[in-house]
């Protein structure tokens, strides 16, 4: 016993204790962020987008998560609000910026952002889907 004792150092067990701690309070933290996050559920089917508009608070971290029903549809959306200068600060700021996220028929895609300024942010379909194309949008009102 006096042998494993000497090959096995009693200093690396609270060590381990205090880095297995850490973790889980981490694992944690990060589940209680994603806990935070306003779920929105959107589905996109011919020519329209459900639940339009969409109101989020000020400082929100918003999950969208759009479901294409009957074929494959985009989703585009500018990162500052409806009328403001192309390069004015950004009042979403997404986790993965895309110029077109691609909606995949039956599948859900999450697009994650923090709404950080006020105002009303026109998303469109970005995947030709036919003649009423050009009129598919919804928005999304940050308050």
């Amino acid at each position: 016993m006096k042998k494993i004792a000497k090959c096995f150092p009693l200093s690396i067990v609270p060590k381990s204790l205090l880095g297995l701690a850490i973790f889980l309070s981490l694992s944690g933290l990060v589940r209680a962020q994603a806990q935070g996050a306003q779920v929105i559920e959107v589905t996109a089917k011919k020519y329209e987008y459900s639940s339009s508009p969409v109101h989020v608070k000020i400082g929100t971290k918003v999950q969208l998560k759009i479901t294409a029903t009957d074929h494959d549809h985009g989703f585009k959306i500018g990162a500052v609000p409806d009328g403001a200068a192309p390069n004015g600060t950004a009042g979403l700021i997404f986790t993965s910026a895309q110029d077109c996220w691609q909606l995949k028929k039956g599948e859900t895609t999450t697009i994650e952002f923090l709404a950080q300024a006020s105002g009303t942010y026109t998303f469109r379909c970005c995947h030709s889907c036919g003649l009423g194309h050009r009129g598919m949008k919804a928005q999304i009102v940050v308050d």
